[in-house]
């Protein structure tokens, strides 16, 4: 299972790099009420018809609040021959760790 997951200071690491991408697979009742404004939002209940939207060349990292959710949603992207994680800590975790000046920690540049 080890391998299903990422840590989000290695998320962010290859995010700067170009090497990662965020999928937010909340719904749209979720993304109303709080934002991450980077990565792709792709529901997860559109997921099946959207595949052509998320980069090949890419990790994806297939974040919700917690990791239900996108533990879920990399499995099903994984079997469709994709290169997915889900990120540890989920959405909250990661907010949680770039708030304050740990926000300066991810380039939006991009």
């Amino acid at each position: 299972m080890g391998q299903a997951k990422i840590a989000i200071d290695a998320f962010i690491a290859a995010y700067n790099q170009g090497e990662a991408e965020l999928i937010d697979i909340r719904v749209a009742e979720e993304t109303a009420v709080w934002q991450v404004n980077f990565g792709l939002r792709i529901p997860a209940p559109e997921l099946p018809a959207r595949l052509d939207e998320l980069p090949k060349d890419k990790l994806l990292v297939i974040a919700c609040p917690h990791t239900d959710r996108s533990n879920m949603a990399r499995s099903y992207l994984v079997a469709r021959g994709f290169n997915a994680k889900y990120l540890e800590g989920g959405l909250l975790g990661l907010v949680d760790r770039l708030k304050g000046v740990g926000a300066q920690d991810i380039c939006l540049d991009r």
